[in-house]
């Protein structure tokens, strides 16, 4: 006769165990885990690169203005206010998840209401900085001649300056039409563009000579990619952490957490818009600061 032996194991006697948690938290710490290694690949690979070229656009020079303030040179004042945005989202996550610990359904519902806004206006924010470097008119020296470039993809137009002496050549060879942009972008003639492209190209280059336009070479192509690449996804998601915030708004006030006598789904978003919120201060260390 087969006698059956059971033997009583003790998986865990550390204390409290780190898995006697909710399957849904667990499951979420697993997300957070998992995307955080996306981003450092991200942030890995950006350095590697950087690290390897010889020449890398300067934060402070690219990253210098602010909407509505014309030309003014404000290095990184702009993405200082979207930091600062994000992180007071961040405090008034923390709170919604105090409150919601406290069974306070309104102070849950306000909030809810002040992070999502600090995640839209974020959210605006990075749509203002794409839209000015995708359409900001800078002049770069390309071959002979000088172009009007934008930050794209695939061109970054922040290289290295080039020297006065070699502005002048490059003037006589570029097409009235750029010249005509330049004037007009860097505010030398009261006239507006239509006028500008009937003075002659000699008073025009004679304008652009005087002053004191910065021309640069063509910067490194990668810049763009890695740029929007890391900015957009991190965009990304906190377009996904709006939108959770705005469905946990809407079952808030519709009283479904109230009738489950807790809201732990409020403390689980909380997880995910404090990664959020932790990933961008790397990505602003990494790409803006250093």
């Amino acid at each position: 006769m087969e006698q059956t032996v059971t033997h009583n194991t003790k998986w865990w006697s550390g204390g409290k165990s780190p898995f006697n948690l909710e399957y849904g938290k667990i499951m979420m710490w697993y997300f957070l885990l998992s995307d955080s290694f996306t981003f450092g690949a991200f942030l890995i690979s950006l350095g590697t690169v950087r690290f390897g070229l010889n020449y890398w656009p300067e934060p402070s020079i690219v990253f210098n203005t602010f909407p509505f303030a014309g030309h003014a040179n404000l290095p990184l004042a702009f993405v200082s206010v979207m930091t600062f945005v994000l992180i007071i989202s961040s405090v008034t996550m923390v709170l919604a998840v105090h409150a919601g610990h406290n069974r306070d359904k309104k102070g849950v519902e306000k909030y809810l209401i002040f992070t999502i806004i600090g995640g839209l206006i974020f959210l605006s924010c990075q749509a203002w900085e794409w839209t000015h470097l995708l359409t900001a008119k800078n002049p770069v020296l390309v071959g002979d001649h000088i172009e009007v470039m934008a930050q794209r993809n695939g061109f970054n137009p922040w290289g290295e300056i080039v020297l006065p002496q070699d502005v002048a050549p490059a003037l006589a060879k570029t097409s009235p039409e750029t010249l005509a942009t330049l004037v007009h972008e860097q505010h030398l003639s009261h006239a507006d563009h239509a006028e500008l492209l009937k003075t002659p190209k000699d008073q025009l280059i004679q304008l652009l000579s005087n002053s004191e336009m910065v021309v640069r070479k063509p910067g490194p192509a990668a810049f763009g990619g890695f740029f929007y690449g890391i900015t957009g996804f991190h965009g990304f998601h906190v377009s996904i952490g709006v939108i959770l915030l705005i469905i946990m708004l809407i079952q808030t006030k519709m009283g479904v957490f109230e009738r489950r006598g807790r809201y732990l789904m409020i403390e689980k978003i909380g997880l995910y818009w404090h990664f959020v919120d932790l990933v961008w201060v790397f990505v602003f260390l990494c790409f803006y600061l250093i």
